[in-house]
């Protein structure tokens, strides 16, 4: 497949770049992997759980709940850590969306199995059961949780961790979540709320959309703070849980400073490119017309709108003076045939309020159709879409009052609950800024 790029590749994804330091380059976008030489800053949980001779599990059954990214700072398997561990009893895995070896498609129901690499047997959470059952948490001792998360609400890695913890809490089995980074930093919070009436799989917290905690000091909030898990409130007190924090992580780490290797975390987020894209423009892409570029070599950086150039998206979005984003205009390709799509590329990191764009898209979308998109939906689409937004105003605003939505006012408003969260949870923080 030629590459349409006909100036220098490398100059030109500088460019995207340039004013965001923390992210290096690699290859075709944002760094997805250290280099050789490069050694990692910090030991994730699992590598601390290994220097301790595997202390927390010795003399237990252990059931394992991981995924492709859950792999120790040398870039090793944990399943392969762990089953290859005289001082580890692993019996079982659990598998969330998309399964243990990360080749499920989204959305896509995965069956129990038995693994053949390691002959163990493989309960998939994202199936006929998103909590694991009795049956399954019979054969264990203990919960091990080693999952990457991305640092924004709707992504379910999140979600089946704290279904995991209420059944393991009701059946009275400890709960081990080997901690890890958040790839956006701990100091960025940013988005709406997510209101309860809208918790579901794709928001099982009540966080902002851009949280700014790991998955660790999240189940630290589940387990601490009253009503974010669905159990009685004996059956939380009484829970056992155990977070194995990293060494070497501090708050103002992004990815690219810990010498991490990036290991997609699921097909749609191959690299750091995507996962800082993510909460970006997949809000304004879930309704309206807008695509966001998934299926590309950028997922969730390329804006295209039906029948509109993308000169035409550059300079709509442009006007409206989006704080921390500019727009170039840039060439790829679909099955070797070249196109052109607006970049949402990062110009300030320190001033980005990540979710504002998709308000911006939202509002296009409505002056763009004709008629208006968000009135028009099902009430299936209208319902999809408020549990990932999950401030039920944004989709309200949109019917009524179509591209004239409070852009500013939801902005003004979501700073100032992001603030207050901000304070709050330092209650879970392991880590210092």
């Amino acid at each position: 497949m030629s590459d349409p790029i006909s100036f220098n590749r490398r100059r030109f994804l500088k460019s995207l770049f340039l004013t965001l330091p923390a992210w290096s380059l690699s290859g075709g976008g944002m760094a997805n992997a250290a280099t050789p030489s490069r050694v990692a800053r910090i030991m994730l949980g699992i590598d601390v759980l290994v220097s301790s001779g595997f202390r927390s599990v010795r003399g237990k059954r252990v059931g394992l709940l991981t995924h492709p990214a859950g792999v120790n700072r040398f870039g090793n398997s944990s399943i392969e850590v762990m089953r290859r561990s005289p001082a580890v009893n692993l019996v079982a895995l659990f598998g969330p969306e998309h399964g243990i070896y990360g080749d499920e498609k989204a959305n896509v129901p995965v069956d129990d199995k038995i693994d053949p690499r390691t002959g163990l047997p493989v309960f998939s959470l994202y199936g006929k059961y998103r909590h694991p059952t009795p049956e399954m948490l019979a054969r264990i001792d203990t919960m091990v949780i080693d999952l990457q998360d991305i640092g924004s609400r709707s992504y379910t890695y999140v979600s089946c961790m704290r279904y995991v913890m209420e059944s393991c809490f009701e059946a009275g089995k400890q709960v081990i979540v080997l901690d890890r980074p958040n790839p956006l930093g701990g100091l960025k919070v940013d988005g709406p709320p997510l209101e309860r009436e809208w918790r579901s799989y794709v928001g099982a917290f009540q966080v902002p959309y851009v949280h700014g905690l790991t998955i660790g000091e999240l189940a630290r909030m589940a387990k601490n703070q009253p009503g974010v898990m669905e159990v009685a409130e004996n059956v939380r007190r009484r829970g056992r849980l155990e977070v194995i924090p990293m060494q070497g992580w501090k708050r103002g780490m992004m990815w690219a400073q810990t010498g991490l290797n990036w290991v997609p975390t699921s097909p749609a987020i191959p690299d750091l490119s995507a996962a800082l894209g993510y909460p970006m423009t997949g809000l304004g892409a879930q309704l309206g017309g807008f695509q966001h570029g998934y299926g590309t070599q950028w997922p969730f950086r390329l804006l295209q709108f039906p029948g509109t150039p993308p000169e035409t998206i550059a300079a709509a979005l442009t006007s409206r003076n989006i704080s921390g984003l500019d727009f170039p205009v840039v060439p790829f390709n679909v099955k070797g045939q070249p196109r052109r799509a607006t970049y949402v590329r990062v110009s300030n990191w320190n001033v980005l309020r990540p979710t504002e764009l998709s308000l911006h898209m939202m509002a296009l979308a409505c002056a763009w159709n004709k008629s208006n998109p968000f009135a028009a939906a099902s009430d299936s689409q209208k319902g999809l879409f408020n549990k990932h937004v999950g401030d039920s105003r944004v989709l309200d605003s949109l019917i009524r009052q179509g591209d004239q939505i409070p852009i500013r006012s939801l902005v003004a408003d979501w700073a100032a609950y992001c603030s207050s969260f901000s304070r709050q949870s330092k209650a879970w923080q392991l880590y210092p800024a």
